[in-house]
């Protein structure tokens, strides 16, 4: 498998702005419950690769640094003291229980960054009490020890200087339409929304006077409604005939603002192309056992179980763990590829300045886990990486052509894998006790 690297500034593809979801009067008017579905039973061995790999599995969690969970792993490039304006300030024992949720946007990382010194996240408030924090080994037992066994990336960031929103679109296009941050929204349309029973959207679905601003070819920042029309790694993989599947919370849970595909115009306003693409994530676990996942499946969970600091992290890593056991204990685990990452640095504290490859990224450093039965044993990969990485893999892969210049030069991650060993039996671990307050 060849790695495709480079350096080269993310072309911005035109985009489609659908506007009708946005002038409704009532926010309420057009919604309904997204049935439940699951994918169509397919053999993936039937589909050529140009690796063992049959199975690609992109699972992203939610608003972690790589300091923050891993600076004390061997070998790692970690930290286990913190910059604070050059006061140097020990990373403290992290907790599992729910936290104030830091600041982390755009405007946020730049501080942070603050021109590569790594030294502004102490915003004051809660902040100053979480971002210098660490997690201990004996905290993420799963986490900790799949990175022991398998393959952990210390050098590999978000794809976007802001949040979750780009980062998640980077995740299924190497772009992000031009979106800098989250969407924005009258707290009015969204209080009738969820009192509705429906969650909120930061997709085609927004609530009336939602808009995100995006930074256009010229490099004015310009309000549009969040629904676009760029290619998606969605779109190669059925151009190639290969099934995908994206599992997400549905329009009624907490945690559809992670899924990405209700920000992809064509994909939100066909209910036959939803149905047979999106699927609600609660049924993941099921389908696993089932045998149903296709050969890519990109999975983000609902907010209780992602890891954002408002819940309880032992509880979000307990349903990683269930997911990738399941993963393992099916026929599919001698041919899968798992990829575990978060999707921003969440404002916990990182030390490693992110390189800057172009006006929407890279974004602070997160974790990347590799799991697979041809992953390497317990090897810490050293290599740069993004998220379009992981589109690079399955380009590769499956022989399919680029997206933009960010897949097309971020590397395929190839180098994580030996594709002449044997492959490795399963690496089941427990669930743990997870602590609550009081």
């Amino acid at each position: 498998m060849k790695a495709r690297r480079g350096r080269a500034a993310v072309l911005l593809a035109a985009f489609v702005v659908l506007a009708s979801a946005c002038t409704r009067a009532d926010p309420t008017s057009n919604l309904s419950p997204d049935p439940p579905t699951h994918p169509q039973p397919v053999d993936a061995s039937l589909f050529e690769t140009t690796t063992p790999i049959k199975h690609v599995v992109f699972l992203i969690k939610e608003n972690r640094s790589f300091d923050n969970l891993f600076g004390r792993f061997p070998g790692a490039n970690g930290n286990t003291v913190g910059d604070d304006h050059g006061v140097l300030r020990p990373l403290t024992r992290a907790t599992l229980l729910p936290t104030h949720d830091l600041p982390h946007a755009y405007p946020d990382a730049l501080t942070d960054i603050d021109g590569g010194k790594m030294d502004g996240f102490d915003h004051g408030a809660s902040a100053a009490e979480y971002a210098y924090t660490q997690f201990r080994p004996n905290q993420i037992p799963s986490y900790w020890a799949w990175a022991k066994h398998f393959v952990l990336a210390d050098d590999f960031f978000a794809s976007a200087t802001g949040s979750s929103f780009p980062n998640h679109l980077f995740s299924i296009a190497a772009q992000s339409g031009g979106a800098l941050d989250n969407p924005e929204q009258p707290i009015d349309n969204v209080t009738a929304i969820e009192q509705a029973g429906f969650a909120k959207s930061w997709g085609c679905d927004i609530s009336p006077g939602g808009f995100v601003s995006v930074l256009d070819s010229e490099g004015n920042l310009v309000k549009v409604p969040p629904c676009f029309d760029f290619t998606t790694e969605g779109d190669l993989l059925s151009q190639a005939g290969i099934p995908w599947g994206y599992y997400a919370a549905t329009n009624q849970q907490d945690g559809y603002i992670w899924s990405a595909y209700s920000a992809i115009g064509r994909y939100r306003n066909d209910p036959t192309l939803w149905a047979e693409h999106v699927h609600p994530v609660d049924n993941l676990v099921s389908d696993i056992r089932d045998g149903l996942l296709p050969p890519v499946t990109w999975v983000t969970p609902t907010h209780a179980l992602s890891e954002h600091p408002e819940h309880n992290f032992c509880k979000g890593e307990n349903w990683s763990t269930r997911v990738i056991d399941a993963i393992m204990k099916s026929p599919m685990w001698k041919d899968t590829a798992i990829f575990l990452t978060w999707d921003d640095w969440g404002g916990f504290y990182d030390h490693v300045p992110p390189v800057h490859l172009d006006d929407f990224g890279l974004g602070i450093r997160v974790p990347l886990l590799v799991i697979s039965p041809y992953a390497l044993h317990g090897v810490v990969d050293h290599q740069q990486g993004e998220f379009s990485s992981v589109l690079g893999f399955i380009e590769a892969n499956w022989n399919l052509s680029t997206l933009t210049a960010r897949d097309a030069g971020s590397g395929d991650l190839s180098a994580a894998f030996d594709f002449t060993q044997p492959p490795r039996p399963p690496d089941l671990q427990p669930a743990t006790a997870c602590p609550s307050a009081g």
